[in-house]
């Protein structure tokens, strides 16, 4: 049996939350109860990977209830230590204090490779674009920017590198070969255009990083489903998996780029997605101690478009293909760039 079904046992998670999760509340007298929810749940004959919210319900010394949403996430091939981590590490540099926050690490194991943390609730980005909450977007898109300014205030020579692989283009999983590799043995149409486009985002990369010291910790996933409204003043973001030590503008063009292809996907209005992307950028530079400048926005397009291409490149290779949602995206960043297919 795959040890991970293990946490879908009521009874064996109560006896772990018992173990690992109780000494670190001491208002709390015992479990009382679990609700287990799969939010991501590939499990195969011995390997995994899970995403598991444990809807928590603890007895107070007083005898009250009180709830935690805990969520596990594991991985049987990728150790999950460097989520902990770097979630406890971001928690005592200022993000378990005020309005912009994260989830809050509990407990590391090495038996599932998964790390516990507490759970922050509400409604992602990516929602209040789909049921165009117009308002509402206004007024988080600011907050995120102001969350994704907080992260990179932080001096990164005093942080370790959480997932270094993660820090450059060319290592990025699943990395370049592999890519290139995939596109041309599928789509060999595009495959001299995917060479000319990774040889320039990397060249683009490595001649910035070769021409400073400075470095930033960066989320290293920024997108709309990963900014959470917990309340009226309260915004999180969520999943660590990717957090490393890299260029700042990495996190800006990504989110830019996912927050414009959300919009036009679920808004449809060229114009009020370029007004959501100023927005959001303006928000950020107004909080951050770096400035706007004209090699700083280079950097910001060139992130963008990878992350066009990266969008297109999921859409081409993922298990049940989107080619027709891959295409277009392709040959826009091929004209921008000036690059043949």
């Amino acid at each position: 049996m795959n040890k991970i079904l293990r946490l879908y046992n009521k009874q064996f998670v109560i006896e772990l939350f018992t173990k690992e999760v109780l000494p670190l509340y001491p208002d709390f007298e015992s479990v009382k109860n679990v609700k287990i929810t799969a939010h991501k749940n590939h499990v195969w004959e011995t390997t995994y990977h899970v995403v598991i919210e444990f809807t928590t319900i603890f007895l107070d010394k007083d005898g009250k209830t009180r709830r935690l949403p805990i969520f596990c996430s594991a991985h049987s091939d990728e150790p999950r230590k460097n989520v902990y981590r770097s979630l406890k590490y971001l928690w005592e540099n200022g993000f378990g204090q005020g309005y912009l926050t994260i989830p809050h690490a509990l407990f590391y194991s090495d038996y599932f490779q998964g790390t516990f943390y507490r759970g922050v609730e509400g409604d992602n980005l990516y929602q209040f674009i789909r049921r165009k909450d117009l308002k509402t977007v206004e007024e988080l898109l600011p907050k995120a920017a102001r969350w994704f300014a907080k992260l990179h205030s932080i001096p990164a020579e005093k942080a370790e590198n959480f997932n270094p692989i993660n820090s450059l283009i060319e290592t990025v999983y699943p990395g370049v070969p592999h890519t290139l590799m995939r596109i041309k043995k599928q789509y060999p149409k595009y495959s001299q255009c995917y060479k000319e486009l990774y040889d320039h985002f990397v060249k683009e990369e490595n001649k910035f990083l070769g021409s400073t010291k400075n470095r930033w910790l960066v989320h290293g996933d920024a997108h709309p489903e990963n900014v959470i409204k917990m309340g009226r003043k309260k915004t999180a973001v969520i999943d660590f998996t990717d957090l490393c030590i890299a260029d700042f503008a990495r996190d800006l063009g990504a989110f830019l780029q996912q927050l414009e292809f959300m919009a036009m996907r679920k808004i449809g209005d060229p114009a009020y997605a370029e007004k959501l992307k100023q927005l959001f950028l303006d928000s950020y530079f107004a909080a951050s101690r770096a400035s706007l400048s004209s090699e700083t926005k280079k950097r910001i397009e060139m992130y963008y478009y990878w992350t066009t291409i990266r969008t297109a490149t999921f859409f081409l290779i993922k298990y049940e293909p989107e080619p027709e949602r891959g295409y277009p995206l392709i040959e826009k960043v091929c004209a921008n760039l000036k690059i043949n297919i």
